[in-house]
């Protein structure tokens, strides 16, 4: 099952006490304060991580508690730290307080890492306190609290090229024509209801990665048909592929269809409508497809492809446009 948002409490541990204590040993009838320290709280820490594809690990732990600090000793003997707690995430996971609706931090990479919840501080032992006019100081001062939150976790697909358009328009067939994964493909809509990714060897030495996402109904940018829920994953996208089926089973205008997509993007995001785009005619075979190809080139005024999943006309193609384009915003960024 892929997951992609979750909530979770995650609470540190408390720092542990400082102790009063007194040296006492023979012959030594005045030695003084050994109270030692608490040892600090463990912290909650939450890693990026290479290889974690989901967060579904999280969905069957709502609470993460991690240890509290044991107390001070006598004979100044400081207490145990104790160890921090790790959650391990997908690289492209944003890490957001649940609570007050702002981001910690977004984990673009593997290796990245942010503190979700600090642990206590330890407490100071009576040894802290001596001094000249107090040489009994019976004062001490208790572990601190951990921090606790409520944390959401929401992942956002990271990938090269995105696959828009509506249901149905042969995003997950494309996919697995050019690569090796295996999305799930049938001919009704709404197929497809997670991300899938895909690894595309353009040619022996280079490679990108693609991303099919769930298919966009009106109304995608306000959250209608899990709309919020798709547009995220193409939000890190860099190029992104706008598939127009030529002859729609709903009975809907192809041309017509191009430009509601396009006005959901812009809506949802006019950083992510400005990225560079392919827009394409899927299902070449059909009768009429090179007819929607030149009337949806001349309405939006700009280079429209042709290409078909079933017999591979212009895949080899498409790819390497997709290739290009996105060689050329790496130089500019």
């Amino acid at each position: 099952m892929f997951v992609d948002r979750v909530t979770v409490e995650v609470e540190a541990g408390k720092g542990g006490d400082g102790c009063v204590s007194f040296r006492r040993e023979k012959y030594v009838p005045r030695g003084g304060p050994d109270g030692g320290d608490g040892g600090h709280g463990g912290s909650v820490i939450v890693v990026a991580e290479a290889g974690v594809d989901s967060l579904q690990m999280l969905v069957h732990r709502k609470h993460w508690h991690a240890r509290s600090g044991t107390p001070g000793g006598s004979k100044n003997c400081h207490g145990a730290n104790a160890d921090d707690l790790t959650i391990l995430v997908p690289p492209g996971t944003v890490v957001i307080d649940a609570d007050h609706d702002f981001v910690l931090k977004d984990l673009e990479a593997a290796g990245e890492q942010v503190i979700a919840a600090r642990g206590g501080k330890g407490g100071k032992g009576n040894t802290r306190f001596k001094s000249s006019t107090n040489q009994v100081p019976r004062e001490h001062t208790r572990g601190g609290p951990g921090e606790g939150r409520r944390i959401t976790f929401e992942l956002k697909v990271i990938a090269d090229v995105g696959l828009l358009g509506k249901p149905n328009a042969g995003k997950s067939t494309l996919l697995s024509r050019v690569s090796r994964a295996r999305p799930e493909i049938a001919d009704y809509p709404f197929t497809t209801k997670i991300p899938n990714l895909g690894i595309v060897q353009v040619d022996i030495d280079h490679a990108l990665v693609m991303a099919d996402i769930p298919g966009l109904i009106e109304g995608a940018h306000s959250g209608a048909g899990l709309g919020h829920e798709f547009l995220r994953h193409v939000e890190r996208t860099r190029v992104l592929v706008h598939l127009i089926e030529p002859m729609p089973m709903d009975g809907t205008d192809p041309i017509e269809n191009y430009h509601a997509i396009r006005s959901e993007v812009e809506k949802y995001d006019i950083d992510l409508a400005n990225r560079p785009e392919i827009v394409a005619i899927s299902k070449a075979e059909l009768p009429g497809a090179e007819e929607v190809r030149s009337d949806l080139e001349q309405t939006i005024g700009k280079p429209v492809m042709l290409f078909s999943s079933v017999t591979g006309q212009g895949l080899s193609e498409l790819v390497r446009k997709a290739y290009t384009i996105l060689g050329e915003t790496r130089q500019t960024t």
